[in-house]
């Protein structure tokens, strides 16, 4: 059932009961993992081995401690790609509306690439950084 107002610029006023459906879907995609993960318990097949309580190592037996410390590189290389696929989403959105903005805010922009270039070099001319 559509409660919208209708608003003397032509457009629509939206209601809370317009916002009904969303909410449920909000709350069923909230809750349903939790359920299907807690549903795992009752249905799961308990059958106890000491080989399952073992490391598994692809086929291999494990030797010596599976604990191993990574190098700091992985997660500079892992920072850096999520800082750039965030800022790839936000360029493309600001690509979407570049034809209507004004001077003032492309030139922002292309300042913000610029600053976001010249980390990128800094991080890639720092080969202990990004020597994988």
């Amino acid at each position: 059932m559509n409660y919208s107002i209708p608003l003397p610029n032509g457009g629509w006023l939206m209601t809370q009961a317009d916002y009904l459906p969303v909410a449920i879907f909000a709350l069923v995609a909230l809750i349903f993992p939790f359920l299907a993960f807690f549903a795992t318990r009752f249905f799961r097949p308990e059958k106890p081995h000491a080989l399952k309580a073992q490391t598994y190592e692809c086929g291999e037996v494990p030797r010596g401690e599976a604990h191993i410390q990574f190098s700091f590189q992985y997660y500079i290389f892992a920072l850096i790609f999520v800082v750039f696929d965030s800022v790839s989403i936000f360029l493309l959105l600001w690509a979407l509306v570049l034809p209507g903005l004004d001077l003032a805010a492309k030139v922002s922009m292309f300042l913000f690439i610029l600053v976001l270039l010249a980390v990128l070099a800094h991080a890639l001319k720092k080969e202990e950084a990004l020597a994988i």
